[in-house]
């Protein structure tokens, strides 16, 4: 969890370089801002921060890693990171369902998500160390307070724009996630 701004603490388990420890801090440093901005209580705000500290705590891990804690051999190795933090956390007494929801599902969506869900998928598509639509992204980054959900919608609506884009697939979590906000 991000104690200040300087300062990044991960799980011990955490498998990460340091360009993705650096890209865990910028998406807290986010969603502080906004939780900030939208003035919301100090459960709330320690949801989103440990949320975003842990959604990419095993993505530099290795493929044999992620399926042996998954049990998952079906789905895409880079789907794979989310679901296994969120096994790791919920089996050392994490409880917050909602955090979990929002790491297990941060790559691909989730219908039923809480705020915390959401706000974690904006973060981690809009953190300003991403090179990609920089003026876009960052004036929907600037509107997340003031629009969480248009801003979510077209979040979502990007995402999907690039998957269909790069020839991607849909997770049937992502259908789902469209589906409930267009």
């Amino acid at each position: 969890m991000l104690r200040d701004q300087q300062r990044l603490e991960l799980p011990s388990w955490s498998i990460v370089t340091d360009k993705r420890r650096a890209h865990i801090s910028r998406v807290v440093a986010l969603l502080r801002t906004w939780a900030d901005a939208l003035g919301l209580s100090t459960a709330e705000v320690q949801a989103w921060t440990d949320a975003g500290a842990w959604h990419d705590a095993l993505r530099d891990a290795d493929e044999p890693t992620l399926r042996a804690d998954t049990g998952d051999l079906t789905r895409p190795f880079g789907m794979l990171h989310g679901p296994a933090a969120a096994i790791r956390l919920a089996a050392l007494g994490e409880t917050r369902q909602d955090v979990l929801d929002a790491i297990r599902w941060h790559t691909v969506g989730q219908a039923s998500w809480s705020r915390v869900g959401r706000a974690l998928y904006m973060a981690d598509f809009l953190e300003p160390g991403r090179s990609f639509m920089q003026a876009d992204r960052a004036f929907l980054t600037s509107a997340v307070p003031l629009a969480f959900d248009q801003v979510f919608r077209q979040v979502v609506r990007m995402r999907l724009e690039w998957a269909i884009r790069e020839g991607k697939g849909f997770a049937p979590e992502t259908v789902a996630l469209w589906e409930s906000v267009r």
